[in-house]
């Protein structure tokens, strides 16, 4: 983390990736590029500096994250130390939260690679049967 928050800005897919939200700076630097992460409700550049106190919305699949940036880095460490960065809004978490919960309570999908086995035919039996 930066000794002097007030004076040091850091690129936003360099921070992301320091706090953990993406595994590189290229997967997060097209995040941004896609206009998957806002700053105070702006579309930015992956070049664009963040600063300590900025707002961000961030989109990765369903999830949607709104989190304070509480500290800088650019160096991608520990997971205990990225948590340190940012702070999430309760609604944010509660908003993912309900969304992971209605995730979970839908049936997965069944899919087959190629000729069904015999394993596999006797599975799709017992499901058309209802067992």
């Amino acid at each position: 983390m930066s000794t002097d928050d007030n004076t040091e800005k850091f690129r936003i897919d360099k921070w992301l990736c320091a706090a953990r939200f993406f595994k590189t700076r290229s997967l997060a630097a097209d995040a941004v590029d896609c206009g998957k992460v806002h700053i105070d409700e702006v579309r930015v550049k992956p070049a664009k500096a963040v600063a300590v106190g900025d707002m961000l919305n961030i989109h990765i699949g369903q999830h949607q994250f709104v989190v304070e940036v509480l500290a800088l880095s650019n160096k991608r460490g520990p997971a205990a130390e990225a948590q340190k960065l940012y702070r999430e809004t309760d609604a944010s978490r509660q908003r993912r939260e309900a969304i992971a919960a209605q995730l979970k309570a839908q049936p997965q999908p069944f899919f087959f690679k190629g000729r069904p086995t015999k394993r596999d035919r006797r599975e799709i039996e017992r499901f058309k049967k209802g067992k």
